[in-house]
Protein backbone atom coordinates (compact mmCIF):
# COMPACT_ATOMS: atom_id res chain seq x y z
CA UNK A 1 0.00 0.00 0.00
CA UNK A 2 1.53 3.85 -0.88
CA UNK A 3 1.88 6.31 1.46
CA UNK A 4 2.47 9.55 0.79
CA UNK A 5 6.27 10.60 0.26
CA UNK A 6 7.95 13.74 0.32
CA UNK A 7 7.81 14.44 -3.35
CA UNK A 8 3.82 13.69 -2.87
CA UNK A 9 4.01 16.25 0.03
CA UNK A 10 5.85 18.92 -2.51
CA UNK A 11 4.00 18.25 -5.71
CA UNK A 12 0.47 18.65 -3.16
CA UNK A 13 2.54 22.28 -1.82
CA UNK A 14 3.04 23.07 -5.12
CA UNK A 15 -0.59 23.17 -6.28
CA UNK A 16 -1.48 24.91 -3.51
CA UNK A 17 0.81 28.14 -4.48
CA UNK A 18 0.00 28.01 -7.95
CA UNK A 19 -4.29 28.28 -7.27
CA UNK A 20 -3.44 30.98 -4.74
CA UNK A 21 -0.81 32.66 -6.53
CA UNK A 22 -3.36 33.02 -9.90
CA UNK A 23 -6.25 33.76 -7.34
CA UNK A 24 -4.59 36.61 -6.36
CA UNK A 25 -3.02 37.75 -9.49
CA UNK A 26 -6.33 37.87 -11.01
CA UNK A 27 -7.89 39.78 -7.78
CA UNK A 28 -5.92 42.62 -8.16
CA UNK A 29 -7.53 45.83 -9.41
CA UNK A 30 -5.37 49.22 -10.80
CA UNK A 31 -3.61 51.28 -8.15
CA UNK A 32 -6.60 54.03 -6.68
CA UNK A 33 -9.55 51.57 -8.32
CA UNK A 34 -11.66 49.60 -5.93
CA UNK A 35 -13.87 46.44 -7.16
CA UNK A 36 -17.14 47.52 -7.58
CA UNK A 37 -20.07 44.95 -7.46
CA UNK A 38 -20.16 43.90 -10.41
CA UNK A 39 -16.57 43.13 -10.30
CA UNK A 40 -16.31 41.02 -7.38
CA UNK A 41 -20.36 39.21 -7.83
CA UNK A 42 -19.80 38.80 -12.01
CA UNK A 43 -16.05 38.73 -13.10
CA UNK A 44 -16.84 42.78 -14.39
CA UNK A 45 -18.81 40.51 -17.03
CA UNK A 46 -15.56 39.37 -18.91
CA UNK A 47 -16.01 35.65 -18.84
CA UNK A 48 -15.24 33.92 -22.54
CA UNK A 49 -17.29 30.58 -23.02
CA UNK A 50 -13.95 28.62 -22.19
CA UNK A 51 -14.04 30.02 -18.89
CA UNK A 52 -17.44 29.50 -18.22
CA UNK A 53 -17.73 25.87 -19.01
CA UNK A 54 -14.67 25.33 -16.96
CA UNK A 55 -15.64 26.56 -14.04
CA UNK A 56 -19.12 25.40 -14.41
CA UNK A 57 -17.80 22.09 -14.10
CA UNK A 58 -15.33 23.01 -11.43
CA UNK A 59 -18.10 24.20 -9.44
CA UNK A 60 -20.33 21.24 -9.70
CA UNK A 61 -17.60 18.57 -9.54
CA UNK A 62 -16.24 18.53 -5.82
CA UNK A 63 -16.60 15.86 -3.00
CA UNK A 64 -20.33 15.64 -3.53
CA UNK A 65 -19.01 13.56 -7.10
CA UNK A 66 -15.17 12.49 -6.88
CA UNK A 67 -16.30 10.93 -2.93
CA UNK A 68 -20.41 10.87 -3.12
CA UNK A 69 -21.09 9.61 -6.19
CA UNK A 70 -18.44 6.97 -6.28
CA UNK A 71 -19.68 5.69 -3.22
CA UNK A 72 -23.39 5.50 -5.25
CA UNK A 73 -21.46 3.73 -7.67
CA UNK A 74 -20.02 0.90 -5.32
CA UNK A 75 -23.78 1.06 -4.01
CA UNK A 76 -25.62 1.16 -7.18
CA UNK A 77 -23.46 1.29 -10.04
CA UNK A 78 -23.52 3.01 -13.56
CA UNK A 79 -27.09 3.69 -13.02
CA UNK A 80 -26.39 6.86 -11.03
CA UNK A 81 -24.50 8.47 -13.93
CA UNK A 82 -27.55 9.83 -14.94
CA UNK A 83 -27.37 12.54 -12.87
CA UNK A 84 -24.61 13.47 -15.12
CA UNK A 85 -25.71 12.05 -18.54
CA UNK A 86 -29.20 13.83 -17.67
CA UNK A 87 -27.23 16.75 -16.69
CA UNK A 88 -25.74 17.48 -20.32
CA UNK A 89 -28.76 17.26 -21.97
CA UNK A 90 -30.18 20.01 -19.38
CA UNK A 91 -27.45 22.54 -19.72
CA UNK A 92 -29.00 22.45 -23.29
CA UNK A 93 -32.39 23.38 -22.56
CA UNK A 94 -31.32 25.65 -19.72
CA UNK A 95 -29.05 27.79 -22.20
CA UNK A 96 -31.39 27.69 -25.24
CA UNK A 97 -34.77 28.55 -22.72
CA UNK A 98 -33.40 30.31 -19.80
CA UNK A 99 -30.44 31.97 -20.20
CA UNK A 100 -32.03 34.82 -22.77
CA UNK A 101 -34.09 35.66 -20.34
CA UNK A 102 -31.94 35.85 -17.32
CA UNK A 103 -29.27 37.53 -19.45
CA UNK A 104 -31.66 40.39 -20.65
CA UNK A 105 -32.90 41.33 -17.62
CA UNK A 106 -29.11 41.70 -16.41
CA UNK A 107 -29.44 39.70 -12.98
CA UNK A 108 -26.91 39.74 -10.41
CA UNK A 109 -28.74 37.03 -8.75
CA UNK A 110 -31.56 34.13 -9.14
CA UNK A 111 -33.97 36.02 -6.42
CA UNK A 112 -33.45 39.18 -8.52
CA UNK A 113 -35.65 37.79 -11.02
CA UNK A 114 -38.37 36.49 -8.53
CA UNK A 115 -38.29 40.41 -7.74
CA UNK A 116 -39.19 41.57 -11.23
CA UNK A 117 -41.86 38.67 -11.88
CA UNK A 118 -43.34 38.96 -8.39
CA UNK A 119 -42.75 40.79 -5.78
CA UNK A 120 -39.63 41.96 -2.92
CA UNK A 121 -40.79 39.58 0.15
CA UNK A 122 -41.06 36.35 -2.06
CA UNK A 123 -37.82 37.21 -3.38
CA UNK A 124 -36.63 38.16 0.07
CA UNK A 125 -37.86 34.65 1.57
CA UNK A 126 -36.20 32.26 -1.27
CA UNK A 127 -33.21 34.64 -0.69
CA UNK A 128 -32.95 33.67 2.83
CA UNK A 129 -33.66 29.93 1.88
CA UNK A 130 -30.86 30.23 -0.75
CA UNK A 131 -28.34 31.08 1.66
CA UNK A 132 -30.06 28.59 4.53
CA UNK A 133 -29.34 25.81 2.03
CA UNK A 134 -25.97 26.74 0.42
CA UNK A 135 -24.63 26.89 4.55
CA UNK A 136 -26.33 24.21 5.67
CA UNK A 137 -26.44 21.11 2.86
CA UNK A 138 -23.65 22.23 0.04
CA UNK A 139 -20.98 23.63 1.90
CA UNK A 140 -21.12 21.50 4.91
CA UNK A 141 -21.34 17.92 2.53
CA UNK A 142 -18.65 19.48 0.75
CA UNK A 143 -16.46 20.32 3.59
CA UNK A 144 -17.12 17.05 5.08
CA UNK A 145 -16.51 14.58 2.31
CA UNK A 146 -13.37 16.35 1.25
CA UNK A 147 -12.13 16.46 4.92
CA UNK A 148 -13.22 12.02 4.73
CA UNK A 149 -11.68 11.53 1.74
CA UNK A 150 -8.27 13.52 2.62
CA UNK A 151 -8.36 11.63 6.23
CA UNK A 152 -8.58 8.25 4.29
CA UNK A 153 -5.43 9.32 2.03
CA UNK A 154 -3.25 11.24 3.72
CA UNK A 155 -4.36 10.29 7.76
CA UNK A 156 -5.12 7.09 9.79
CA UNK A 157 -8.44 6.83 8.03
CA UNK A 158 -10.31 6.61 10.93
CA UNK A 159 -11.76 10.35 11.81
CA UNK A 160 -9.05 10.99 14.16
CA UNK A 161 -8.04 14.22 11.72
CA UNK A 162 -10.95 15.02 10.09
CA UNK A 163 -12.02 18.58 11.57
CA UNK A 164 -8.38 19.66 10.86
CA UNK A 165 -8.99 18.91 7.50
CA UNK A 166 -12.56 20.40 7.24
CA UNK A 167 -10.68 23.42 8.60
CA UNK A 168 -7.77 22.99 6.09
CA UNK A 169 -9.89 23.55 3.22
CA UNK A 170 -12.00 25.94 4.61
CA UNK A 171 -9.06 28.15 5.02
CA UNK A 172 -7.78 27.38 1.77
CA UNK A 173 -10.66 28.19 -0.08
CA UNK A 174 -11.13 31.49 1.79
CA UNK A 175 -7.73 32.37 1.17
CA UNK A 176 -8.63 33.51 -2.31
CA UNK A 177 -12.00 33.52 -3.11
CA UNK A 178 -12.89 36.54 -0.01
CA UNK A 179 -10.31 38.97 -1.37
CA UNK A 180 -10.87 38.06 -5.70
CA UNK A 181 -14.67 37.16 -5.78
CA UNK A 182 -15.54 35.76 -8.87
CA UNK A 183 -12.82 36.86 -10.88
CA UNK A 184 -10.24 34.53 -9.10
CA UNK A 185 -13.04 31.82 -8.47
CA UNK A 186 -13.68 31.78 -12.22
CA UNK A 187 -9.99 31.71 -13.39
CA UNK A 188 -8.46 29.46 -11.11
CA UNK A 189 -11.18 26.73 -11.78
CA UNK A 190 -9.88 26.56 -15.50
CA UNK A 191 -6.44 25.43 -13.95
CA UNK A 192 -9.05 22.87 -11.34
CA UNK A 193 -11.09 21.29 -13.91
CA UNK A 194 -8.06 20.19 -16.51
CA UNK A 195 -5.88 19.00 -13.16
CA UNK A 196 -9.36 16.97 -11.44
CA UNK A 197 -9.93 15.93 -15.17
CA UNK A 198 -6.50 14.38 -15.60
CA UNK A 199 -6.63 12.94 -11.77
CA UNK A 200 -9.89 11.31 -12.51
CA UNK A 201 -8.72 9.45 -15.58
CA UNK A 202 -5.24 8.81 -13.94
CA UNK A 203 -6.87 7.31 -11.09
CA UNK A 204 -9.15 5.19 -12.96
CA UNK A 205 -6.94 3.91 -15.28
CA UNK A 206 -4.13 2.98 -12.90
CA UNK A 207 -7.21 0.80 -10.69
CA UNK A 208 -7.98 -0.84 -13.68
CA UNK A 209 -4.29 -1.92 -14.37
CA UNK A 210 -4.39 -3.93 -10.80
CA UNK A 211 -8.22 -5.22 -11.07
CA UNK A 212 -6.84 -8.62 -11.90
CA UNK A 213 -3.44 -10.03 -11.35
CA UNK A 214 -2.69 -9.96 -15.03
CA UNK A 215 -2.86 -6.89 -15.01
CA UNK A 216 -3.88 -4.26 -18.18
CA UNK A 217 -6.46 -1.66 -18.12
CA UNK A 218 -8.29 -3.32 -21.14
CA UNK A 219 -8.25 -6.72 -18.80
CA UNK A 220 -9.29 -4.87 -15.59
CA UNK A 221 -12.21 -3.40 -17.99
CA UNK A 222 -13.48 -6.53 -18.76
CA UNK A 223 -13.30 -8.26 -15.88
CA UNK A 224 -14.85 -5.55 -14.26
CA UNK A 225 -17.91 -5.76 -17.08
CA UNK A 226 -17.94 -9.22 -16.59
CA UNK A 227 -17.83 -9.87 -12.64
CA UNK A 228 -20.54 -7.15 -12.40
CA UNK A 229 -22.55 -6.66 -15.33
CA UNK A 230 -25.75 -5.54 -13.32
CA UNK A 231 -24.04 -2.63 -12.05
CA UNK A 232 -23.83 -1.40 -15.73
CA UNK A 233 -27.39 -1.68 -16.08
CA UNK A 234 -28.78 2.38 -16.19
CA UNK A 235 -32.36 1.71 -16.02
CA UNK A 236 -32.97 -0.18 -12.93
CA UNK A 237 -35.67 -2.81 -12.61
CA UNK A 238 -38.14 -2.15 -10.22
CA UNK A 239 -36.79 -5.46 -7.89
CA UNK A 240 -33.41 -3.50 -7.99
CA UNK A 241 -33.24 -2.78 -3.97
CA UNK A 242 -31.51 0.47 -5.32
CA UNK A 243 -34.94 1.06 -7.50
CA UNK A 244 -36.57 3.99 -4.54
CA UNK A 245 -32.94 5.80 -5.21
CA UNK A 246 -33.32 5.57 -9.20
CA UNK A 247 -36.96 4.88 -10.46
CA UNK A 248 -36.15 3.18 -13.56
CA UNK A 249 -37.80 4.76 -17.31
CA UNK A 250 -38.70 7.02 -13.72
CA UNK A 251 -35.01 8.96 -14.07
CA UNK A 252 -35.56 9.94 -17.74
CA UNK A 253 -38.84 10.96 -17.99
CA UNK A 254 -39.45 11.95 -14.45
CA UNK A 255 -38.26 13.55 -11.17
CA UNK A 256 -34.41 13.90 -12.83
CA UNK A 257 -36.06 16.44 -14.55
CA UNK A 258 -36.88 18.76 -11.62
CA UNK A 259 -33.89 18.19 -9.69
CA UNK A 260 -31.40 19.07 -12.91
CA UNK A 261 -33.60 21.91 -13.97
CA UNK A 262 -33.49 23.51 -10.65
CA UNK A 263 -29.43 22.67 -10.01
CA UNK A 264 -28.63 24.19 -13.36
CA UNK A 265 -31.36 26.44 -14.05
CA UNK A 266 -31.81 28.26 -11.00
CA UNK A 267 -28.82 27.73 -9.04
CA UNK A 268 -27.15 30.65 -7.76
CA UNK A 269 -23.18 29.33 -7.47
CA UNK A 270 -23.83 27.42 -11.21
CA UNK A 271 -25.70 30.04 -13.36
CA UNK A 272 -23.76 33.17 -11.61
CA UNK A 273 -21.13 32.12 -14.16
CA UNK A 274 -23.10 32.01 -17.31
CA UNK A 275 -24.52 35.64 -16.01
CA UNK A 276 -20.81 36.84 -16.08
CA UNK A 277 -20.51 36.11 -19.51
CA UNK A 278 -19.12 38.64 -22.53
CA UNK A 279 -22.51 38.09 -24.05
CA UNK A 280 -25.44 35.71 -24.50
CA UNK A 281 -23.93 33.63 -27.12
CA UNK A 282 -20.78 33.07 -25.44
CA UNK A 283 -22.72 31.95 -22.53
CA UNK A 284 -24.82 29.33 -24.13
CA UNK A 285 -21.31 28.18 -26.10
CA UNK A 286 -20.03 28.11 -21.98
CA UNK A 287 -22.96 25.63 -21.21
CA UNK A 288 -22.55 23.43 -24.13
CA UNK A 289 -18.56 22.88 -23.28
CA UNK A 290 -19.52 22.18 -19.89
CA UNK A 291 -22.24 19.55 -21.18
CA UNK A 292 -19.75 17.56 -23.34
CA UNK A 293 -17.50 17.66 -20.12
CA UNK A 294 -20.05 16.12 -17.69
CA UNK A 295 -20.66 13.16 -20.90
CA UNK A 296 -17.08 12.55 -19.41
CA UNK A 297 -17.40 12.49 -15.66
CA UNK A 298 -18.78 9.19 -15.03
CA UNK A 299 -15.36 7.84 -16.59
CA UNK A 300 -13.92 8.64 -13.27
CA UNK A 301 -16.17 9.48 -10.53
CA UNK A 302 -18.64 6.28 -11.31
CA UNK A 303 -16.74 3.30 -12.81
CA UNK A 304 -13.95 4.21 -9.70
CA UNK A 305 -16.81 2.84 -7.49
CA UNK A 306 -17.53 0.00 -9.90
CA UNK A 307 -14.05 -1.16 -9.28
CA UNK A 308 -13.95 -0.87 -5.44
CA UNK A 309 -16.78 -3.19 -5.09
CA UNK A 310 -15.40 -5.82 -7.90
CA UNK A 311 -12.09 -5.74 -5.28
CA UNK A 312 -14.39 -5.72 -2.27
CA UNK A 313 -16.57 -8.84 -3.26
CA UNK A 314 -13.28 -10.32 -4.34
CA UNK A 315 -14.73 -12.99 -6.75
CA UNK A 316 -12.71 -15.46 -8.84
CA UNK A 317 -9.80 -13.77 -11.37
CA UNK A 318 -9.72 -10.77 -9.24
CA UNK A 319 -6.93 -9.69 -7.69
CA UNK A 320 -7.06 -9.94 -3.84
CA UNK A 321 -6.00 -7.26 -1.84
CA UNK A 322 -5.02 -7.64 1.73
CA UNK A 323 -7.44 -6.00 4.08
CA UNK A 324 -9.60 -4.50 1.80
CA UNK A 325 -13.35 -5.88 3.52
CA UNK A 326 -11.94 -4.50 6.71
CA UNK A 327 -11.33 -1.01 5.46
CA UNK A 328 -15.13 -0.79 3.99
CA UNK A 329 -16.84 -2.44 6.88
CA UNK A 330 -17.60 0.00 9.75
CA UNK A 331 -18.04 -1.51 12.96
CA UNK A 332 -21.89 -2.48 12.91
CA UNK A 333 -21.18 -4.52 9.36
CA UNK A 334 -22.34 -2.00 7.23
CA UNK A 335 -20.24 -0.54 3.90
CA UNK A 336 -18.74 2.34 4.13
CA UNK A 337 -19.33 3.48 0.63
CA UNK A 338 -18.09 6.92 0.38
CA UNK A 339 -14.18 5.49 0.80
CA UNK A 340 -13.88 4.02 -2.38
CA UNK A 341 -12.33 6.81 -4.88
CA UNK A 342 -10.07 8.20 -1.93
CA UNK A 343 -9.48 3.90 -0.91
CA UNK A 344 -8.23 3.49 -4.24
CA UNK A 345 -6.02 6.43 -4.56
CA UNK A 346 -4.55 5.04 -1.24
CA UNK A 347 -4.32 1.81 -2.28
CA UNK A 348 -2.71 2.04 -5.83
CA UNK A 349 -1.36 5.35 -7.04
CA UNK A 350 2.30 5.54 -7.01
CA UNK A 351 4.84 8.01 -5.44
CA UNK A 352 4.70 11.20 -7.34
CA UNK A 353 1.49 10.63 -8.82
CA UNK A 354 -0.17 10.63 -5.68
CA UNK A 355 0.61 14.01 -4.85
CA UNK A 356 -0.71 15.10 -8.32
CA UNK A 357 -4.10 12.82 -7.82
CA UNK A 358 -4.59 14.16 -4.30
CA UNK A 359 -4.40 17.77 -5.50
CA UNK A 360 -6.66 17.06 -8.14
CA UNK A 361 -9.24 16.17 -5.83
CA UNK A 362 -8.80 19.09 -3.63
CA UNK A 363 -8.82 20.93 -6.98
CA UNK A 364 -12.42 19.48 -7.04
CA UNK A 365 -13.29 20.45 -3.48
CA UNK A 366 -11.76 24.00 -3.16
CA UNK A 367 -13.34 24.82 -6.46
CA UNK A 368 -16.46 23.52 -5.29
CA UNK A 369 -15.91 25.79 -2.01
CA UNK A 370 -14.99 28.95 -3.54
CA UNK A 371 -18.04 29.14 -5.70
CA UNK A 372 -20.59 28.16 -3.01
CA UNK A 373 -18.78 30.69 -1.04
CA UNK A 374 -18.93 33.77 -3.84
CA UNK A 375 -22.87 33.01 -4.45
CA UNK A 376 -23.65 32.95 -1.02
CA UNK A 377 -22.15 36.31 -0.79
CA UNK A 378 -24.18 37.49 -3.33
CA UNK A 379 -27.25 36.66 -2.97
CA UNK A 380 -26.86 37.89 1.25
CA UNK A 381 -25.24 41.04 0.16
CA UNK A 382 -27.41 42.20 -3.29
CA UNK A 383 -31.02 40.58 -1.67
CA UNK A 384 -30.95 40.98 1.76
CA UNK A 385 -28.35 43.67 3.00
CA UNK A 386 -28.21 45.84 -0.16
CA UNK A 387 -32.25 46.64 0.21
CA UNK A 388 -32.62 46.27 3.87
CA UNK A 389 -29.27 47.11 5.57
CA UNK A 390 -27.64 49.29 3.60
CA UNK A 391 -27.24 52.89 3.95
CA UNK A 392 -24.69 54.51 1.13
CA UNK A 393 -26.12 55.01 -1.91
CA UNK A 394 -22.83 54.59 -4.12
CA UNK A 395 -23.09 51.00 -2.79
CA UNK A 396 -19.37 51.40 -1.86
CA UNK A 397 -20.24 48.76 0.86
CA UNK A 398 -21.41 46.04 -1.30
CA UNK A 399 -18.15 44.25 -1.37
CA UNK A 400 -16.85 44.53 2.13
CA UNK A 401 -19.86 43.12 3.54
CA UNK A 402 -20.05 40.56 0.75
CA UNK A 403 -16.55 39.27 2.27
CA UNK A 404 -17.77 39.17 5.46
CA UNK A 405 -20.70 37.03 4.18
CA UNK A 406 -17.94 34.56 2.66
CA UNK A 407 -16.31 34.44 6.12
CA UNK A 408 -18.82 34.12 8.37
CA UNK A 409 -20.93 31.44 5.65
CA UNK A 410 -17.56 29.17 6.25
CA UNK A 411 -17.23 29.69 9.86
CA UNK A 412 -20.95 27.93 10.76
CA UNK A 413 -20.49 25.84 8.06
CA UNK A 414 -17.01 24.26 9.53
CA UNK A 415 -18.86 24.29 12.91
CA UNK A 416 -21.81 22.11 11.35
CA UNK A 417 -19.89 19.54 8.71
CA UNK A 418 -18.90 17.10 11.59
CA UNK A 419 -22.41 16.60 12.61
CA UNK A 420 -22.71 14.53 8.49
CA UNK A 421 -20.81 11.69 10.12
CA UNK A 422 -23.69 9.07 10.02
CA UNK A 423 -24.57 9.84 6.70
CA UNK A 424 -24.65 6.05 4.22
CA UNK A 425 -24.66 7.78 0.77
CA UNK A 426 -23.69 11.35 0.70
CA UNK A 427 -24.64 11.97 -2.31
CA UNK A 428 -28.19 10.59 -2.34
CA UNK A 429 -28.85 12.06 1.06
CA UNK A 430 -27.93 15.70 -0.94
CA UNK A 431 -30.17 14.96 -3.77
CA UNK A 432 -32.94 13.88 -1.15
CA UNK A 433 -32.93 16.73 1.00
CA UNK A 434 -32.65 19.22 -1.81
CA UNK A 435 -35.61 17.72 -3.39
CA UNK A 436 -37.83 18.68 -0.04
CA UNK A 437 -38.05 22.53 -1.05
CA UNK A 438 -36.73 22.48 -4.88
CA UNK A 439 -39.54 20.90 -6.91
CA UNK A 440 -41.78 24.02 -5.43
CA UNK A 441 -38.93 26.78 -6.39
CA UNK A 442 -38.45 24.87 -10.31
CA UNK A 443 -42.44 25.09 -10.01
CA UNK A 444 -42.59 29.06 -9.54
CA UNK A 445 -40.02 30.14 -11.84
CA UNK A 446 -41.24 28.18 -14.91
CA UNK A 447 -44.65 29.30 -14.30
CA UNK A 448 -43.37 32.85 -13.78
CA UNK A 449 -41.03 32.32 -17.06
CA UNK A 450 -43.43 30.57 -19.44
CA UNK A 451 -47.32 31.44 -18.55
CA UNK A 452 -48.20 34.74 -18.75
CA UNK A 453 -51.36 34.57 -16.34
CA UNK A 454 -49.15 33.58 -13.20
CA UNK A 455 -49.53 36.16 -10.18
CA UNK A 456 -47.86 36.71 -7.01
CA UNK A 457 -50.60 35.61 -4.49
CA UNK A 458 -50.26 32.11 -6.75
CA UNK A 459 -46.28 32.07 -6.58
CA UNK A 460 -45.99 32.26 -2.81
CA UNK A 461 -49.58 29.97 -2.24
CA UNK A 462 -47.02 27.39 -4.40
CA UNK A 463 -44.14 27.81 -2.54
CA UNK A 464 -45.62 27.52 0.75
CA UNK A 465 -47.68 24.54 -0.15
CA UNK A 466 -44.28 22.85 -1.88
CA UNK A 467 -42.75 21.87 1.16
CA UNK A 468 -46.03 20.20 3.56
CA UNK A 469 -46.70 18.30 -0.26
CA UNK A 470 -43.61 16.97 -0.40
CA UNK A 471 -43.02 16.15 3.38
CA UNK A 472 -46.88 14.56 3.05
CA UNK A 473 -45.71 12.28 0.24
CA UNK A 474 -42.80 11.39 2.42
CA UNK A 475 -44.91 9.98 5.25
CA UNK A 476 -47.38 8.37 3.23
CA UNK A 477 -47.83 4.53 3.96
CA UNK A 478 -47.03 3.55 0.30
CA UNK A 479 -43.10 3.39 -0.36
CA UNK A 480 -42.12 5.78 -2.96
CA UNK A 481 -38.89 6.90 -4.74
CA UNK A 482 -37.69 10.77 -3.70
CA UNK A 483 -37.67 11.41 -7.54
CA UNK A 484 -41.14 10.77 -7.83
CA UNK A 485 -42.22 12.17 -4.93
CA UNK A 486 -40.37 15.36 -6.65
CA UNK A 487 -42.43 15.58 -9.68
CA UNK A 488 -45.45 14.45 -7.73
CA UNK A 489 -44.57 18.05 -5.67
CA UNK A 490 -43.47 20.21 -8.80
CA UNK A 491 -47.18 18.62 -10.69
CA UNK A 492 -48.81 19.73 -7.44
CA UNK A 493 -47.57 23.06 -6.59
CA UNK A 494 -48.03 24.37 -10.62
CA UNK A 495 -51.58 23.09 -10.16
CA UNK A 496 -52.09 25.54 -6.86
CA UNK A 497 -50.44 28.06 -8.57
CA UNK A 498 -52.67 27.63 -11.94
CA UNK A 499 -55.40 27.65 -9.52
CA UNK A 500 -54.88 30.27 -7.57
CA UNK A 501 -53.73 32.87 -9.89
CA UNK A 502 -56.78 32.06 -12.00
CA UNK A 503 -58.70 32.78 -8.74
CA UNK A 504 -56.93 36.47 -7.84
CA UNK A 505 -56.30 37.49 -11.42
CA UNK A 506 -57.63 40.61 -12.00
CA UNK A 507 -56.14 41.04 -15.56
CA UNK A 508 -56.23 38.61 -18.57
CA UNK A 509 -52.32 38.68 -18.13
CA UNK A 510 -50.06 39.38 -14.92
CA UNK A 511 -48.54 43.11 -15.31
CA UNK A 512 -44.99 41.64 -14.64
CA UNK A 513 -45.49 38.58 -17.19
CA UNK A 514 -42.19 38.37 -19.43
CA UNK A 515 -43.02 39.27 -23.11
CA UNK A 516 -41.42 36.18 -25.02
CA UNK A 517 -41.08 35.87 -28.94
CA UNK A 518 -39.42 33.73 -31.49
CA UNK A 519 -36.43 35.53 -31.53
CA UNK A 520 -35.78 35.02 -27.87
CA UNK A 521 -34.85 31.71 -28.12
CA UNK A 522 -32.72 32.03 -31.25
CA UNK A 523 -29.02 30.04 -30.88
CA UNK A 524 -26.34 29.83 -33.06
CA UNK A 525 -24.64 27.77 -35.66
CA UNK A 526 -21.82 26.37 -33.14
CA UNK A 527 -24.58 26.00 -30.31
CA UNK A 528 -27.19 24.34 -32.76
CA UNK A 529 -24.31 21.69 -33.65
CA UNK A 530 -23.06 21.02 -30.17
CA UNK A 531 -26.54 20.83 -28.95
CA UNK A 532 -27.65 17.76 -31.44
CA UNK A 533 -24.45 15.96 -31.04
CA UNK A 534 -24.65 15.81 -27.38
CA UNK A 535 -27.97 14.24 -27.88
CA UNK A 536 -26.72 11.96 -30.64
CA UNK A 537 -24.32 10.82 -28.21
CA UNK A 538 -26.99 10.69 -24.93
CA UNK A 539 -28.85 8.25 -27.29
CA UNK A 540 -25.94 5.94 -28.06
CA UNK A 541 -24.66 6.04 -24.21
CA UNK A 542 -28.78 4.86 -23.23
CA UNK A 543 -28.74 2.13 -25.77
CA UNK A 544 -25.67 0.90 -25.25
CA UNK A 545 -26.13 0.52 -21.31
CA UNK A 546 -29.87 0.21 -20.73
Amino acid sequence: MSTFQPLDYAIFIAYGLLILSVGLWVSRTKKGQKKNAQDYFLAGKSLPFWAIGASLIAANISAEQFIGMSGSGFAIGLAIASYEWMAALTLIVVAKFFLPIFIKEELFTIPQFIEKRFNTNLKTILAIFWVALFIFVNLTSVLFLGAKALDTILGNGDGSMMFQFIVGLALFAAAYSIWGGLSAVAWTDVIQVVLLIFGGLVTTIIALTYVTPEGGVLTGLDHVYQTAGDKFNMILKRDNPEFMNLPGIGVLIGGMWVANLYYWGFNQYIIQRALAAKSLREAQKGLAFAAFLKLLLPVFVVIPGIIAFVLFTQTDGTTIIDGVRSDFLRPDGSINYDISYPWLIRTFIPTGLKGLVVAALTAAIVSSLASMLNSTATIFTMDIYKPYMSKRVDGSDLVPVGRLAVLAALVIAVIVAPALDTMPQMFQYIQEYTGVVSPGILAVFLMGLFWKKTNTRGAIAGILSSIPTALLLKILPVEMPFLDQMMYTCLITMSVIVMVSLITAEKDEDPKAISLNKETFLTGKKFNIAAYTIMVILVVLYTVFW
